[in-house]
């Protein structure tokens, strides 16, 4: 059920003709994002990117992430997995407290003033999950069974990192596509656990903890409810799980997956939650890749509640997509001269993107007929 009493601020919005320019709010990070749908029909003569090879085999011999294969640095040999694989990263971003003790001798001095030369230190483990033994198959391509188990793990590890006593934050995350900065193309993803909250996640639970102070509900609980009461940005939903093109949405296809309730963690998720989860993402990633009919790039990061010892009631759990193909599978967005200057710009808007990849089948293209 709906709820009946939702906030003015999302029931009365001003009408709009989106087919001009405008500007959108996102209630999430406070910022606001330019939308200009005519800039759509302007001819493209820029960068042309290389579409993915479709041949990629099952096992690869000389993938280090693949089982039986070595890492690597040539002395750890990945076992014979047949599930997720779960590793340290052998490159990782952070170095674990005990190794920022041994290095603390080497600091170096600071210089300048202590307010405008601002600099602490930063701990953390990183981790690897490879979602399957298959070097050739993404999540859309895997079974229920196997995205679940996927989400399992990565609840897992969440649960296992933020347990550490100097951990603070843990984002989940997967690079996909050589163009979105995958160094590998075994499907994988990562996990950094780290001793501070990062910026935008800090920005996001300040937001919500302002909305729910205001407002006695979550604020993205009314959202998700208003958006399938108005059902013009939805891509997939079921009962426990919607996955929308927000609003605010900067990158063409921008997705964004939201809880039907407040949960601050992935290990906090029902049995029925997890299996609803990976129908759902099932469902919409095979829609990216049936969008272009390649293995469609993005970034994606589940956005959880901090471990800061505090109580979260304002924290709904949600994940962000965001690909970079705007027109076909060559042509991408760049954000360039004004959104690095004054602020994020889209031409395509968050209805029309919403209704492509809705229109899509659920299917993935490779397991059609």
């Amino acid at each position: 059920m709906f709820n009946d009493t939702l906030p003015a601020i999302l029931l009365q919005s001003p009408p709009m003709n989106y087919d001009l320019p405008h500007r959108r709010f996102n209630p999430l990070t406070g910022e606001w994002v330019l939308v200009s749908p005519h800039r759509a029909k302007r001819p493209w003569l820029g960068q042309v990117e290389k579409t993915a090879s479709d041949d990629t085999p099952p096992y690869d011999p000389t993938c280090y992430l693949c089982p039986g294969n070595t890492r690597v640095g040539g002395s750890i040999v990945n076992p014979a997995y047949s599930g997720t694989y779960v590793f340290d990263n052998d490159f990782p971003a952070l170095l674990t407290p005990e190794a920022m003790a041994q290095a603390e001798g080497h600091a170096t001095a600071a210089v300048g003033s202590a307010e405008l030369f601002q600099s602490e230190p930063v701990s953390g483990t990183s981790r690897v999950v490879c979602f399957s033994p298959r070097h050739d198959l993404s999540l859309p391509q895997l079974s229920g069974p196997e995205v679940e188990a996927v989400l399992r793990t990565w609840g897992e590890q969440t649960r296992e990192l933020g347990a550490l006593p100097d951990v603070r934050y843990v984002q989940v995350f997967e690079n996909k596509g050589a163009s979105m900065g995958a160094s590998n193309p075994h499907p994988h993803s990562q996990l950094w656990a780290t001793s501070n909250v990062p910026h935008t996640v800090a920005i996001e639970r300040d937001n919500q903890r302002q909305y729910l102070a205001g407002h006695e509900r979550p604020l993205l609980i009314d959202y998700v409810e208003q958006e399938r009461r108005l059902q013009e940005r939805l891509v997939c939903t079921n009962d426990h799980f919607t996955i929308l093109v927000p609003f605010w949405a900067v990158w063409p296809f921008e997705m964004m997956v939201i809880a039907h309730r407040p949960v601050s963690y992935l290990f906090d998720l029902t049995a029925a939650e997890f299996t609803a989860l990976a129908d759902v993402m099932r469902r919409a990633l095979s829609k990216y890749d049936n969008l272009f009919e390649i293995p469609f790039p993005y970034s994606f990061g589940w956005h959880q509640a901090p471990f800061d010892d505090a109580a979260h009631p304002e924290w709904v759990l949600h994940g962000h997509w965001y690909p970079p193909l705007l027109r076909s599978a060559t042509v991408r967005k760049f954000l360039v001269g004004y959104e690095m200057l004054a602020q994020p710009q889209r031409d395509l808007t968050a209805e029309t993107a919403a209704a492509r990849l809705r229109d899509l089948p659920d299917v993935h293209f490779s397991q059609r007929g």
